[in-house]
């Protein structure tokens, strides 16, 4: 028997829950931003070497380390929402 709608197994909600933020999703939101300036920013640095012209200066390439500094943000987000889980977890019991 497959799942389809009206003979799903058990009480299905009749309304939806309202999609409230985490603690972290701003920060994880903000470091996908932050990542993707970054990968950006290393595929145009990167054109040069593929279209035989002249480099970009050096600040180009300082830019390219954003995609790590987004990683990061958005690691830190994730971490920062595992921890308010476990709080209420554990303010649960």
């Amino acid at each position: 028997m497959f799942l389809r709608a009206g003979n799903y197994p058990g009480r299905v909600r009749d309304k939806t829950q309202a999609n409230s933020a985490g603690p972290g999703d701003g920060l994880v939101k903000a470091g996908g931003i932050v990542f993707i300036v970054g990968a950006v920013a290393t595929l145009t640095t990167m054109a040069p070497l593929f279209l035989g012209t002249d480099p970009f200066p050096p600040i180009a390439y300082a830019v390219c380390m954003l995609m790590g500094v987004g990683f990061l943000i958005s690691a830190a987000g994730v971490l920062r929402g595992i921890a308010a889980q476990r709080r209420q977890a554990r303010s649960a019991t």
